[in-house]
């Protein structure tokens, strides 16, 4: 089922924007002279849980949808990074919380018919506020430290709309039940 690739130029190759324009033959013969590819390095996103149950949140304005939203602490991989390196870093960065015990929930892919990377998605059970923020002159976020209740109103009334973000929180809330 796999395509052979018969040319591949970059359109667009920026630090944060790399396009890319395949000519692809499917199985059946076809060549599809136009496919575009985002090519992105992999990104992390956490679900950080305090001690007391409390969860942390960022709250940032996205350009994309034109909305501030309400979201996990999340960011790119760095060259030569594990993925929880990646993570607890950008924690650390986005929101001055650290430690705590961590495991990795799932690995998704945001789209997988156009971008080219993984999202590695963790929890990290019992972080605590350890300095402050140490964001990038790009950023913006504010810190929410938030109730289970509060979070789950966000995500069930569809005020988490970043799938990258919403798909480990159903899981989270599903293993919580699943648990019990």
């Amino acid at each position: 089922m796999k395509w052979r690739v018969l040319d591949s130029k970059y359109v667009v190759r920026r630090p944060w924007l790399t396009a890319r324009c395949d000519t692809v033959e499917l199985p059946d013969g076809v060549i599809n002279k136009e496919y575009y590819v985002l090519e992105y390095p992999d990104w992390v996103n956490t679900i950080a849980i305090t001690a007391d149950g409390h969860y942390v949140f960022v709250r940032q304005y996205r350009h994309g949808l034109g909305r501030t939203l309400f979201e996990l602490c999340a960011g790119v991989m760095e060259k030569g990074e594990l993925p929880e390196q990646a993570a607890r870093r950008e924690l650390m960065e986005e929101t001055g919380f650290g430690g705590g015990t961590w495991h990795e929930a799932m690995s998704i892919c945001a789209n997988a018919s156009t971008t080219n990377n993984i999202t590695h998605c963790f929890v990290a059970e019992g972080v605590e506020k350890r300095g402050g923020q140490h964001l990038d002159r790009t950023e913006d976020v504010e810190i929410h430290v938030l109730t289970r209740d509060e979070v789950w109103k966000l995500l069930s009334t569809g005020q988490i709309v970043q799938a990258t973000m919403a798909a480990p929180l159903w899981k989270h809330f599903y293993d919580l039940v699943a648990r019990r």
